[in-house]
């Protein structure tokens, strides 16, 4: 283990915004792993689990996406897409890790958005780490509606009626949609300081509101028909895919992701939703570890 870990924050400016970071360094590195939360239009704080793996040398950098927590609004709102996040994702990495090449780790909408970089600069990866990622919006939203089916009737009952009026505010729906978070997005009481802040950054925030829509199983926004189930073949970085045993994206979605990265490994984290890194903290960072300690090792 590192005997010393350094963390340092601040803004790197990508794109004319400044976006802030946290970045875990310690004293001797064994490699870098860049982390892509998710949303979109949450913040990094959920992901800070992750830090525990710079006890073990590899550097940790997280930070906020466009729009998001500490980092700068994008004015321009036909830039809330893929596209432009892609290309902020690797910004980031050529600012804060221009020498070498990283690993890059993404939860929930990050999962989506580093199968989407990997398409375009999977040369700049040593490995890929996808934790409760899609690749079809649609297939997550058959899978979402699955679960919703599988709540209590009352549960189930008042998310259909107010999904139908689209009055996503009353207060028996917002009842429902908590049973729904308690089950599938993490199932601890109560939910951890950094989770909270990260979910009140997305209803503060608009890319949340532009993009997904008013809810995690309500996706009515830009990314609802996004899709790129037939592209994801052509990445052959080391990939590890994780889901939680009651993940909201399912374990459906993460085996469709699976069979069409040509030798990734799917782990299934048992009595885990949606946040794993905070269900099962020591469980997940052994998991990430034991990955990315065997790709290093194959690079040797």
């Amino acid at each position: 283990m590192s005997s010393r870990v350094e963390r340092k924050d601040g803004y790197v400016n990508v794109s004319g915004l400044n976006l802030y970071y946290e970045d875990f360094v310690p004293d001797h590195i064994e490699g870098t792993i860049i982390c892509l939360h998710g949303g979109p239009g949450a913040s990094h704080d959920y992901l800070l689990p992750l830090s525990d793996l710079s006890n073990f040398g590899f550097r940790i950098v997280l930070y906020d996406q466009f729009g998001c927590g500490k980092s700068d609004e994008q004015k321009d709102t036909s830039k809330f897409t893929f596209d432009y996040a892609v290309e902020e994702v690797e910004g980031v990495r050529k600012q804060l890790c221009p020498e070498g090449k990283v690993f890059l780790m993404g939860s929930s909408y990050g999962g989506a958005l580093a199968l989407a970089y990997s398409l375009k600069y999977q040369s700049a990866l040593l490995g890929m780490i996808v934790s409760g990622g899609l690749a079809s919006s649609r297939l997550t939203i058959k899978e979402m509606n699955r679960l919703i089916d599988d709540l209590p009737e009352w549960a189930s009952s008042a998310i259909r009626k107010y999904d139908a009026t689209g009055d996503y505010t009353h207060p028996d729906y917002l009842k429902a949609t908590e049973e729904f978070y308690s089950r599938h997005l993490i199932r601890m009481n109560p939910v951890p300081r950094e989770v909270r802040l990260s979910l009140e950054y997305a209803e503060k925030r608009n890319v949340y509101r532009i993009m997904n829509g008013p809810n995690e199983f309500t996706i009515t926004g830009t990314i609802r028909d996004w899709d790129i189930t037939d592209q994801i073949h052509k990445i052959v970085i080391p990939t590890l895919i994780t889901v939680g045993e009651y993940d909201e994206v399912t374990e459906v979605v993460a085996q469709e992701i699976h069979k069409r990265i040509k030798g990734s490994i799917m782990k299934v984290l048992p009595n885990c939703s949606h946040l794993s890194m905070w269900e099962d903290r020591e469980g997940y960072i052994a998991t990430l570890k034991e990955f990315i300690d065997s790709v290093l090792s194959s690079a040797k």
